[in-house]
């Protein structure tokens, strides 16, 4: 169960463990929709699969399939993560340097943080929610990217987005204010 403590900050809440609550916000969130009309998106421009056709109808499955997907992975990493008291929410490093917070951001796609503890894991919830979810969304896919092998490729897409997430989100303060974090650095 989550507890709200009064008086605790952003970041300190973004450690605790989630309860039902978060879990509805982060699977339905509206950032989930757009992930998953780009996913969506994507899968149009290739058309993949080809049995979906292409058109509206098309582009529906598809944006179906992608946020179906999401969901099954949200509620595997859910479940997994809060079953192995890991922490959800990617955490910034701190460090300074490209080096260190690149390795920061990529290890955290595969490393996490007990909430109860705060030492190191391996982030079960992320890659079982990642590869669960790429599997589990063959059953409903047609037969040409029905297999297991797309199953597994699909979780490593998933991983690999999430790694790149993680990225963008270590360096987000520098992308957005590029000349405020250019002046504080020379001094």
């Amino acid at each position: 169960m989550l507890v709200i403590l009064a008086g605790t900050s952003a970041a300190e809440e973004d450690v605790r463990q989630p309860g039902r609550r978060e879990y509805v916000k982060r699977t339905f969130r509206p950032k989930a929709a757009v992930g998953a009309a780009a996913g969506a998106g994507w899968a149009h421009l290739r058309h993949t699969p080809k049995e979906w056709g292409q058109g509206a109808a098309g582009f529906g499955k598809r944006f179906a399939s992608s946020f179906g997907k999401h969901a099954v992975g949200s509620t595997i990493n859910f479940g997994v993560s809060r079953a192995r008291h890991e922490q959800m929410s990617y955490q910034p490093s701190g460090k300074r340097g490209l080096g260190p917070r690149m390795k920061h951001a990529l290890v955290s796609t595969v490393v996490t943080r007990k909430t109860t503890t705060g030492r190191r894991t391996v982030a079960a919830g992320r890659i079982s929610g990642a590869f669960g979810s790429g599997l589990i969304s063959r059953t409903w896919q047609p037969a040409s990217t029905s297999s297991f092998a797309s199953g597994v490729a699909s979780g490593g897409v998933s991983m690999g987005v999430s790694a790149g997430t993680h990225v963008v989100r270590e360096f987000w303060p520098e992308i957005r204010h590029p000349r405020r974090h250019h002046r504080s650095r020379k001094r």
